[in-house]
């Protein structure tokens, strides 16, 4: 019995030290200033559609000093590797010295899927996405709604966590979310160290959104 009541006591203290950390890590996210040392390694999270087209026109207006650039996508999506190298061999008539990859993981949803085996279909992409990140260990993950960054998004925080590297979550709500988040969205505005919205409408819903006016 003793030895019961010990171990709950562990689990129940290894679980509050958890919610601490992570409680400082995403409060004291936006204080993080990558690339006063050096480039800034980018995680680009690219998603179908819209989602990829977004994401490069974001990925325009970054300097040179983000790089490499490590660009992750479903693995049942094609065309966004077309844009994606399109968009870079564009980049390299300017940049000499460009960097990027493509990674591919599980797609965390597809269309039209339920709700019940969304989880477990993210679970799955999750186990890829933990080991991807770890090995990558970039600087700042970059993201605009697909579901494919809510895995990856937690690999990242689980980095700063174990006190391996802060990685910083700069979440871009798309143009098309006027009145409410998207899902991804909702998910991920509580751990995101920059959260950008696009609509005033969505600023005054949500406080620690950032508004800019139109950015893509």
């Amino acid at each position: 019995m003793a030895f019961l009541e010990g171990a709950v006591y562990a689990v129940g203290l290894m679980c509050l030290l958890f919610i601490i950390r992570l409680y400082y890590i995403v409060k004291t996210g936006s204080s993080y200033k990558p690339g006063a040392k050096g480039p800034v390694a980018v995680l680009v999270v690219a998603g179908s559609g819209g989602h990829t087209t977004e994401i490069l026109r974001l990925m325009e207006s970054l300097s040179v000093g983000y790089t490499p650039r490590h660009y992750v996508i479903a693995d049942t999506d094609r065309m966004s590797e077309e844009k994606i190298c399109s968009f870079e061999s564009s980049k390299q008539n300017s940049d000499s010295e460009s960097q990027f990859s493509i990674c591919r993981i599980p797609r965390s949803r597809e269309v039209l899927q339920s709700w019940s085996s969304s989880v477990l279909s993210t679970l799955h992409a999750l186990r890829f996405s933990l080991p991807l990140v770890f090995r990558l260990r970039p600087d700042v993950v970059l993201c605009n709604g697909p579901g494919t960054c809510v895995p990856l998004c937690v690999a990242a925080l689980l980095l700063g966590i174990l006190g391996m590297k802060k990685v910083l979550i700069v979440y871009v709500e798309s143009i098309c979310r006027v009145q409410t988040l998207s899902l991804t969205g909702k998910i991920l505005y509580p751990i995101s160290d920059y959260f950008f919205v696009q609509w005033s409408s969505l600023r005054d819903k949500y406080p620690k959104s950032i508004f800019l006016g139109r950015i893509v």
